[in-house]
């Protein structure tokens, strides 16, 4: 069963701790009153053993949809991925309503509002830090986080309290920085890095299924 929201998890529909990122939700409003324009809950089971993190809500992605990574073409990359590797039940169809299920894994923004030209100010990702230490502190069977992106990385070693000098970003590493976690990371899959030929499909799916080979799940074919 993938949940969609837990309310005492998730910043307010209308959070102003960010005054920079509260205006740029009221614009979109403005120009885009039938889109999302607010903090975008996380999707998927907190039984998970897996948290994806992803960078922050897409403007024409999860901004719109309400739904992490739904809607863009990172979406279309991370989801395929998770169907091919088994982590997923039904037809992704770029919209919070498709009937999607994830199985084993469930996906969160290191800041979860959406942020002019795509980049979070540090003090945003402060803001929302809070959000995600009690997000993996409430999934008790939390075993990896799945960083997608140096930010995201970052964000999680820093909500863990730990040096992120001790644990560089590199791109199919595999970290410890707990006792009890792994910390995995990839390239963004973002059509920029993809189109750059910095992150390739093949890339980003030996990423997920190392961290899932270590973990000792079983991948599709």
């Amino acid at each position: 069963m993938s949940a969609v929201s837990h309310p005492d998890l998730e910043p307010s529909p209308d959070c102003r701790l960010c005054p920079r990122l509260t205006a740029f939700r009221a614009a979109n409003r403005q120009a885009h009153p039938d889109w999302h324009n607010g903090p975008v809950p996380s999707f998927g089971p907190l039984d998970a053993p897996i948290l994806v993190i992803g960078l922050a809500p897409g403007l024409r992605g999860a901004n719109r949809t309400g739904r992490p990574f739904t809607g863009d073409y990172a979406g279309d990359l991370l989801y395929s991925t998770l169907a091919a590797l088994g982590l997923s039940e039904g037809r992704y169809d770029a919209r919070p309503d498709d009937g999607l299920i994830l199985r084993h894994v469930r996906i969160t923004n290191a800041a979860r509002c959406v942020p002019p030209e795509n980049k979070p100010l540090p003090a945003e990702f402060s803001a929302c830090r809070p959000y995600l230490a009690r997000e993996m502190a409430a999934m008790p069977n939390l075993a990896a986080l799945f960083a997608i992106g140096r930010a995201a990385h970052e964000a999680a070693l820093t909500a863990l309290n730990v040096k992120k000098s001790a644990f560089p970003f590199a791109h199919g590493a595999l970290h410890h920085p707990t006792d009890r976690l792994i910390l995995a990371d990839s390239y963004h899959c973002s059509r920029y890095n993809t189109n750059t030929g910095r992150l390739t499909e093949s890339m980003f799916h030996s990423a997920l299924a190392g961290l899932l080979n270590t973990l000792g799940m079983a991948t599709q074919p």
